[in-house]
């Protein structure tokens, strides 16, 4: 697999156009299961084939229970310059009903390490778990406060198929995920992230200044990226594409110098849509100019349209050229997103 990822990341060299990598980023999976001269040989690889920045912001995904000491020593020793911990909860009761493999003195000791080795860490967190109450959403928050993390992502819980979770939820054993508790504890994380300095850049995404993730960053400001590995996906602005699942079948394309992928054509309608999605989800918003540069006329001019409801609700509101939602429909944002799409222009 690692030769094929390396192959892989040779091969698509042309792809780039010369751009120099400002970010490369491990996740996606649990990359520590690779030793850090296996990731280390993965970077080397990347080095040698493109130009990267000076300073890149180089990521590699964990959970608590993967980080060892003697594991984020050498990290830090490495290449490596950010840590993205998967903590989801520092309470026992939550961690056991998402089935998490890490337990909550897991979750200290590894931020109690990794803090000690790395200034530039993220963490997971979730909210709207049932039967969490403000409290312990709060006291949450304020664990993660005292370690002093500069990026924490949060996100409300989902109930996926084949889990635990919905077999529980029919059973009665907990009560349903429901979205009223959801919106009060992303109140709570809004308020509480913001007095201690948090931007709340983007929709699940709070950083201190100079934290922001540049890898997630470059997503929502529409950047190419290249998605390397089995499933990975890549967006150049003009396509998007996405390698086969099968490990097997992905190592041997590679083997036959074959790129294991299908590629999809966006059309601008698709595009308009995903900058839509994506703009109000960020502090940045959706730019008018860019709409009529990019799409055409026609395109602002429905833009304008829909939002008028949602401005009347004080849910969006025009700053000069952009658009941004207002603090009220920030937890709304993806649902009002989904009203501002347009389905019948090609």
């Amino acid at each position: 697999m690692l030769v094929a990822l390396c192959h892989e990341i040779k091969l698509r060299h042309s792809e780039i156009d010369d751009k120099p990598i400002e970010t490369i980023y491990f996740g996606g999976g649990t990359p520590t299961v690779l030793s850090v001269d296996e990731l280390e040989s993965i970077i080397e690889v990347i080095y040698t084939n493109y130009e990267v920045i000076e300073n890149p912001e180089i990521t590699v995904e964990a959970n608590p229970d993967d980080l060892s000491e003697e594991k984020i020593s050498a990290l830090a020793k490495s290449k490596v310059n950010r840590l993205s911990i998967g903590i989801q909860s520092f309470f026992e009761e939550d961690l056991l009903l998402m089935n998490r493999a890490h337990n909550a003195k897991e979750a200290v000791d590894c931020l109690s390490l990794a803090t000690s080795e790395f200034e530039n860490i993220s963490i997971d967190l979730i909210y709207g778990i049932p039967n969490m109450s403000a409290d312990r959403w709060k006291e949450n928050i304020q664990k993660a406060l005292d370690f002093d993390i500069p990026h924490i992502s949060c996100y409300a819980l989902t109930v996926e198929p084949n889990t635990a979770l919905p077999k529980l939820i029919e059973k009665g054993e907990i009560p349903p995920v429901q979205d009223d508790l959801a919106q009060q504890h992303f109140e709570i994380l809004v308020e509480m992230l913001d007095g201690h300095g948090f931007v709340h850049y983007e929709l699940s995404n709070f950083g201190k200044p100079g934290y922001f993730s540049k890898n997630n960053t470059a997503y929502w400001q529409g950047k190419s990226y290249l998605g390397i590995g089995p499933s990975a996906h890549s967006y150049n602005a003009k396509q998007r594409s996405w390698n086969i699942k099968n490990n097997t079948k992905y190592i041997k394309s590679l083997q036959q110098n074959e790129l294991p992928r299908e590629v999809e054509d966006l059309t601008p309608t698709d595009r308009y849509n995903e900058y839509v999605m994506t703009g109000l989800r960020t502090i940045w918003g959706i730019s008018l100019h860019k709409i009529e540069k990019e799409f055409g006329l026609t395109y602002k001019e429905y833009l304008l349209q829909q939002t008028q409801k949602h401005i009347k609700q004080h849910l969006l509101f025009l700053d000069q050229d952009t658009l941004l939602v207002t603090k009220k429909g920030k937890f709304l944002s993806d649902g009002i997103a989904s009203d501002l799409f347009l389905v019948n222009l090609g």
